[in-house]
């Protein structure tokens, strides 16, 4: 659910933001200091996972995220397109050099801001698809969806990926979203990785957690 109180920490190092945010921007220019969700609190009850969101700048999300001490609830609580082919492979975006995890490798999807508060609930299911039409370009009617959310956590992440399957194989897809994303003013998306098995070459430029989903996921399918 969405809190409107501030959070604390944007208080607390409000300086220490500032100068790292003006060294960010002085590196990327493009950077945008929006608003974000971050999430104060979230366990799981069951096959159900609660949490409380509050709105912060991405300067202060960026500096926690970065900097910023685990104290075990503070997270960033964000939703994820895992792509999958019709052949098997997984599909995901290499981030553009504007952005501020250029090079990195993971799936469709990003932390959730105030367009993905629906009353006083976040919605996740909302976020996911809104972010897989921005980077990739494809639409809701060239994709199902699978029920639910796979998570993946770490004590500063709470991953929520929603499987997402193509009807076409892995080289096909790729050529479609690249053709999609050549006519976008300013893609966040520089790529699209095919990933075909668990010993990725470029494993290495995967966060943590989508190296963790990843391995799960074709060690689960032999």
């Amino acid at each position: 659910m969405f809190d409107d109180r501030p959070i604390a920490y944007g208080e607390s190092q409000r300086e220490a933001i500032k100068t790292a945010w003006n060294a960010c921007v002085a590196a990327q220019p493009a950077l945008f200091n929006g608003q974000v969700l971050l999430m104060t609190e979230g366990r799981r009850v069951g096959e159900m996972f609660r949490g409380r969101y509050s709105a912060t700048d991405y300067a202060t999300f960026l500096h926690f995220m970065r900097h910023g001490e685990a104290d075990g609830q503070t997270r960033n609580g964000f939703a994820l397109a895992g792509l999958v082919s019709s052949d098997g492979a997984l599909l995901m975006g290499v981030m553009g050099q504007h952005t501020v995890n250029a090079g990195r490798i993971y799936f469709p999807g990003g932390t959730p801001d105030m367009s993905d508060v629906v009353g006083d609930r976040v919605d996740l299911e909302g976020s996911v698809r809104r972010e897989l039409e921005e980077e990739t370009g494809l639409t809701l009617g060239e994709v199902a969806f699978d029920d639910g959310f796979l998570l993946r956590e770490d004590d500063k992440r709470c991953a929520f990926v929603k499987i997402v399957r193509l009807a076409m194989p892995a080289d096909a897809a790729r050529t479609l979203i690249m053709e999609r994303i050549s006519r976008q003013q300013q893609p966040e998306l520089a790529d699209i990785h095919i990933v075909r098995g668990a010993a990725d070459p470029l494993a290495d430029r995967m966060p943590p957690f989508q190296s963790a989903f990843t391995n799960w996921w074709f060690a689960e399918r032999g």
